[in-house]
């Protein structure tokens, strides 16, 4: 599937004065499924999930959105691309799909996401009641993480530069260098993952996107804190050879928290979902659904 493919499975939705790109897999609800939203990661898209997508729409009602500055969604240059904000889009499209229950699931970028929504679940102020949260190769604790020099760089003053300047060989070079097998990532994918990333004149907005590193600095104590006072079930599905959010990261949570499971993937990497769609996904299902 590329990315044209996948751009007709979904389609736009107006959330504060933005088109954001979304697929719902059942948009008639079909209240016989859960249902299953997902937030997706860095530097990608919701395109993330096209190999799991069919396992896991077997089980579930999935709601995939590209936030804003990413994949197909509308990338504004003049917006702030806050964790807080990219909340409030979450937050605002699941209402509009008038989600009222829901599972939630976070990689990567979207773990700070989730996190959010758990400091305002945690106040009562979320509108959605949440059944159980799943987090996968998220750097939360940022202290932790083992950035690419290439985060580094985009985040730092020249990062506009860099960005104006990257290339899909670049990309190619760092995305294959944070899987155990990077012949998992194909040649397809990546053109698909280079169109989507493009798309919207994507280069203009991805260096104020990647200060978002800071952001999970300035706002350690309230999501971290979050997560460690959240009683709902929490599974944490962690690749063992995650070279970025490395196994440390999934055990520090697993001990800070109070209602969790740690599950580790052996021998995968930072994309799971790409490098081993089937392990990925099932075990998504599995532990998500355990105690139907």
């Amino acid at each position: 599937m590329n990315a044209k493919d996948w751009f007709a499975l979904g389609s736009y939705h107006q959330i504060e004065g933005h088109k954001v790109f979304v697929i719902d897999t059942s948009p008639d609800n079909d209240k016989s499924l859960p249902v299953l939203c997902i937030l997706h990661g860095f530097p990608t898209s919701s395109y993330d999930y096209w190999k799991v997508l069919p396992i896991l729409q077997q089980h579930f009602r999935v709601i995939l959105h590209d936030h804003l500055g990413f994949g197909f969604s509308d990338k504004p240059k003049d917006y702030s691309y806050s964790f807080f904000e990219q909340t409030d889009i979450a937050q605002t499209l699941w209402q509009k799909l008038n989600v009222h229950k829901a599972y939630l699931l976070a990689h990567d970028y979207g773990t700070s996401v989730l996190t959010e929504i758990l400091a305002r679940d945690n106040a009562n102020e979320f509108p959605v009641a949440i059944e159980k949260v799943a987090v996968c190769n998220g750097s939360m604790h940022i202290e932790l993480a083992k950035l690419l020099l290439m985060q580094k760089l985009l985040r730092s003053p020249i990062g506009s530069l860099i960005a104006k300047f990257s290339s899909k060989r670049l990309m190619d070079k760092n995305l294959r260098k944070i899987f155990v097998d990077p012949t998992q990532l194909y040649d397809s994918e990546l053109d698909s993952i280079w169109f989507m990333a493009n798309y919207n004149q994507g280069k203009n907005v991805l260096a104020k996107i990647s200060r978002y590193t800071y952001e999970r600095k300035q706002y350690w104590d309230r999501w971290i804190g979050a997560l460690q006072q959240t009683q709902l079930p929490l599974e944490i599905i962690w690749p063992d050879e995650d070279p970025i959010a490395v196994a440390k990261m999934a055990t520090t949570i697993k001990n800070e928290t109070q209602n969790s499971n740690l599950t580790w993937l052996n021998n995968l990497g930072h994309f799971p979902m790409i490098e081993a769609p089937d392990l990925w996904a099932n075990t998504v299902v599995e532990r998500l659904l355990q105690h139907k």
